[in-house]
């Protein structure tokens, strides 16, 4: 018999992973009807604002986000660099984690949804080949993304609900498999998606109930209908030498000191701001700051400069999708209030783990599972 705790457990999982036989039967996406796509609901692809309010009064979103593992190490630097710092309406700053789960201290994830940023899916595994990604079946979607929200949830103590978006390792796409996977999971976006043609001006957010016109550098693309699932366009940087990068640290051709570094990172950004205000992405991985100390320097500079300008939040997709739903003047009624946050508490444990033929160190909240959190056993139950 199973143990009540177990059981229950094991009830999340039902719960939070999707059942079916792996297959989607879904309608190609015809050219969107933008007297049918309407907010809040559906959004067409394209460069124009969602409102016609003066463009002085459209918030500039800019989205800080991070990709891989959580540990104590980078925990110290996000805390240094946000801790404490206000957007202009008065809520906090918050940045997005694409997490991957193997050496994550889901403690530290904890403490990061408690200040207010956002956790999201990275997968479990972050296989290495591309090609994994691209051939992915539907279920090894489910167990990579469906599993990790199990995971998440469980070992992080935060509500499944908090976590609303998804990012494929190396950008990856797998055609409508990732974005209806990412819906069946009550996720609200992806933001896996390049643009290389949409930079200038930038491409808003939007829905898939309709054909999408976003360039694909790195396919399959979706090409079905999947009403509701958000895409969060990843508008390229350009480097020195003019070449286009999605994620900044794999732009190649950089200044090598922090002012020209802090002036770069400025001009992408005036990309956007100068523009239509399209969301402004600043997208790195974990070890980003530890590849040169100027980095940190010129994005702390970065971050400052930000925080002068009224008409700029530093937030995360979601955040941003809430005001597209119901677009309004920065300030004005009906502005979206602060995110509030449910601290269910974090009961620090370090467990030591079995991972087939290893010893894996996990550091969480609650109990300890029986051997390591993996696919297709996201609670770490051991086998009798």
């Amino acid at each position: 018999m199973l143990k009540p705790v177990i059981f229950s457990l094991l009830v999340i999982a039902a719960l939070a992973a999707p059942q079916n036989d792996y297959t989607y039967d879904l309608d190609a996406a015809a050219s969107c009807d933008s007297t049918q796509c309407v907010l809040p609901d559906c959004r067409c692809s394209g460069t124009s604002p969602p409102t016609d309010i003066d463009i002085e009064q459209i918030p500039q979103f800019v989205f800080l986000t991070f990709d891989d593992a959580i540990q104590q190490g980078n925990y110290e630097i996000y805390s240094s660099l946000f801790d404490n710092l206000t957007n202009p309406d008065g809520c906090p700053v918050s940045a997005t984690f694409f997490m991957s789960h193997d050496y994550t201290d889901y403690s530290k994830v904890h403490d990061l949804y408690v200040k207010h940023h956002e956790i999201a899916l990275h997968s479990i595994t972050h296989q290495a080949l591309t090609d994994y990604w691209r051939d992915i079946t539907i279920e090894q979607l489910n167990r990579e993304f469906g599993d990790e929200k199990v995971i998440i949830t469980t070992f992080a103590n935060i509500p499944p609900e908090s976590i609303q978006g998804m990012r494929i390792p190396y950008l990856q796409l797998s055609g409508d498999n990732t974005f209806q996977v990412g819906k069946d999971l009550n996720l609200t976006y992806d933001c896996s998606w390049p643009t290389q043609t949409f930079r200038k001006p930038g491409l808003w957010p939007y829905t898939l109930d309709y054909k999408s016109n976003q360039d694909c550098p790195i396919g399959p693309c979706p090409a079905d209908s999947i009403p509701g699932m958000w895409v969060v366009p990843m508008i390229d940087w350009t480097d020195q030498a003019n070449i286009v990068c999605s994620m900044v640290d794999a732009c190649v051709n950089i200044p090598d000191n922090t002012d020209d570094l802090l002036q770069w990172f400025i001009d992408n950004f005036n990309v956007q701001y100068l523009g239509n205000k399209a969301p402004f992405g600043f997208f790195v991985h974990a070890a980003y700051f530890n590849a040169d100390p100027i980095h940190l320097e010129a994005y702390i500079k970065f971050v400052d400069y930000l925080q002068g300008l009224n008409d700029v939040f530093l937030v995360t997709p979601s955040t941003a999708i809430k005001w597209i739903k119901n677009p309004v003047p920065i300030g004005g009624g009906g502005w979206p209030e602060c995110t509030q946050i449910d601290d269910l508490g974090c009961d620090v444990k370090v467990c030591q783990l079995q991972k087939d033929e290893e010893v894996r160190y996990m550091t969480l909240c609650g109990e300890c599972p029986e051997v390591y959190p993996w696919l297709g056993n996201p609670l770490g139950i051991a086998e009798n």
